[in-house]
């Protein structure tokens, strides 16, 4: 019998379950996606509150239901910055042991952005010969420096770093204040200014101006900017993954959202109520990432965390990792 893979991250902004069969290429079968907001008021006293964790019990409740259902037999479950920065982030890890039965990792940012790199990878051009690759999350931003190969899976990280903030923390800093020209910008600079230094040490402007160099954008930050300029009536993957878009376009998009009203946000088919805060943030914080890096287009990936996940686990677990008249697979790598 075949093995069934599962993967569920419990990010700061959401809660999320994928889950395929494997033959030869990846099939999903089954997908969750729900908003927590496990890290909501974070900022406050770092500790997860008692509702947040209510709600991601709840949610991760039912992705267990269809791990059971879909008799999965190769898991792995991790979260992210809110737990790790959370002083009580251990209450969550134990109570979805103790009431779920499932084993609930927090993993390091180095692991978060080496999964998201793994699950993105396949959208990265193999003629180009060096990446930029970011992923903007709810409680952290992930920027990684990547060498590529013709197989665009082998790849090498030459480094990364981890802004210690996203959408969900800056829009409980900002509060109702994060639609403001001035905060907009403040945290465009925040961004820029701690990227021109991974810049500048990795010097990488060369490798840019040499047009060496792609990037990936992975988020719900950016695949939302990708929906809004496509007009989609609602959000659809399979149009969105993979997409290019020209960066200047993409500051275009930004700005106007930044110009809509709340109500004009909320009733966006792309954006909707209760995240008109999380996509001003999040584009302010892109916006910042395309300032430190001079590049004329980006890739939308619509994968990640959990496809790193299932990935990771294929390699390691699928018939082809095993002895029985196969070539092993290679570990994969490591930040």
């Amino acid at each position: 019998m075949k093995d069934t893979f599962a993967a569920i991250d419990l990010g700061t902004n959401s809660c999320r379950l994928l889950i395929c069969k494997f033959d030869g290429k990846i099939r999903i079968i089954d997908s969750f996606s729900k908003v927590v907001r496990l890290g909501e008021n974070l900022q406050e006293d770092n500790r997860l509150s008692e509702d947040a964790i209510e709600r991601s019990l709840k949610a991760l409740k039912i992705c267990v239901d269809k791990v059971q259902q879909n008799n999965v037999t190769r898991l792995r479950a991790v979260t992210t910055e809110a737990c790790r920065r959370a002083s009580n982030g251990h209450v969550l890890v134990e109570r979805a042991k103790k009431e779920l039965g499932l084993d609930l990792e927090i993993i390091a940012p180095n692991e978060e952005a080496l999964l998201a790199l793994i699950g993105c990878s396949g959208v990265f051009q193999n003629n180009i010969p060096y990446g930029i690759a970011f992923d903007i999350g709810g409680g952290s931003t992930e920027v990684m420096w990547v060498s590529l190969s013709d197989n665009v899976k082998d790849f090498k990280v030459i480094d990364w770093i981890s802004l210690p903030f996203g959408v969900v923390t800056l829009s409980d800093e900002y509060a109702s204040h994060s639609t403001s020209p001035r905060i907009y910008e403040q945290i465009i600079d925040k961004t820029t200014t701690a990227l021109n230094l991974f810049a500048e040490k990795n010097n990488i402007a060369p490798y840019i101006e040499n047009k060496q160099v792609q990037m990936v954008g992975t988020s719900g930050t950016v695949t939302t900017l990708a929906a809004i300029f496509l007009k989609l009536s609602r959000y659809d993957r399979h149009v969105i993954d993979g997409i290019y878009l020209r960066t200047q376009d993409l500051k275009d998009i930004t700005q106007s959202i930044l110009n809509m009203s709340p109500k004009q946000r909320n009733a966006h088919p792309c954006i909707g109520v209760g995240r008109s805060d999380l996509v001003i943030t999040g584009s302010a914080i892109l916006e910042g990432i395309l300032g430190a890096f001079n590049l004329s287009w980006l890739r939308v990936a619509d994968r990640g965390v959990r496809e790193g996940i299932l990935m990771s686990l294929i390699q390691k677990f699928s018939d082809h990792a095993s002895t029985h008249g196969h070539e092993k697979v290679e570990d994969t790598p490591s930040i």
